[in-house]
């Protein structure tokens, strides 16, 4: 198997992970953030989903694992139809199969670089500082807002993080490849820290009284633009067939994040009046 095939391989079992905490996460909210274990299966699910995702970037470019990572609603959608005894209806069946052909044209366009992923100083610092400063906005933008507005703010922020998190995270594996623990930057391993333990903060702030769908919606939209933007423009990573690839790719994108959309929606916790209407008409 090559080295595309682990890619996606270590990413479908890094989204899996991360469906199971994403659902450890809203009932902790449900509960007031209280509960010991009910944080040890939260952070032992995304601890798992964070050590996959990871090796995945190994052999893998930043925009084909991130695109990778929606399909952890894909994960969430049937749990979440078992935990509250629904039907996955029709309406989810399309926006499942609206992400799945947008991950295909990614993954068909995508291109296996033999480049080292390289980021030099001060290039991780400035990328650091530039996300710091956005993660900063948005967050600070999120508190004297409604609490839908603030969960998606929130949701926002932690995206950007954990999407610059992964590019960083490249960044240190392909140094640690081509020179060892000493061609690390100290800065880059701190950065990286830094930003995914904030993301994961952002992140549980973020399932508040709005819910389930909204964050994870705009945190699974975020995050793989965020971070292929960076690979694209840092990293120099492409597509097949030129500007063409990029026209279709970005195509796939918009595809993307409509099933992505649709699928978080679905794949929130419905109230007793949603519940007759997801398993209504709609149901398949």
């Amino acid at each position: 198997m090559g080295s595309l095939g682990w890619a996606v391989t270590f990413s479908v079992l890094s989204a899996a992970s991360y469906a199971a905490a994403a659902v450890a996460q809203e009932r902790l909210a449900e509960n007031g953030q209280r509960g010991l274990s009910r944080w040890a299966v939260a952070l032992t699910l995304t601890g798992g989903g964070v050590v996959l995702h990871v090796v995945a970037l190994n052999f893998g470019t930043v925009a084909v694992v991130q695109a990778l990572g929606t399909l952890t609603l894909l994960f969430a959608l049937p749990i979440a139809a078992v935990r509250y005894r629904t039907r996955i209806g029709r309406a989810s069946w399309i926006d499942a199969i609206l992400t799945v052909f947008g991950l295909a044209l990614v993954l068909s366009l995508s291109v296996e670089s033999s480049q080292p992923a390289v980021l030099a100083e001060p290039g991780d610092r400035h990328l650091a500082l530039i996300t710091l400063a956005v993660v900063a906005v948005l967050t600070l933008g999120a508190w004297p807002a409604g609490p839908r507005v603030r969960s998606v703010l929130l949701a926002a922020a932690a995206g950007t993080a954990f999407g610059i998190a992964s590019v960083l995270s490249k960044a240190v594996l392909a140094a640690f490849t081509d020179g060892g623990a000493g061609a690390v930057s100290p800065f880059a391993g701190i950065a990286v820290l830094v930003f995914a333990t904030g993301g994961y903060v952002l992140s549980q702030l973020s399932y508040g009284r709005a819910g389930m769908a909204a964050p994870l919606a705009t945190v699974s939209v975020a995050n793989p633009i965020v971070a292929a933007t960076a690979g694209v423009v840092v990293f120099d990573e492409s597509f097949r067939f030129g500007p063409v690839g990029l026209v279709v790719v970005a195509f796939a994108a918009v595809v993307m994040t409509l099933g992505v959309v649709g699928l978080a929606r679905r794949a929130a916790a419905p109230t007793p009046s949603e519940t007759r209407a997801l398993i209504g008409p709609g149901a398949g």
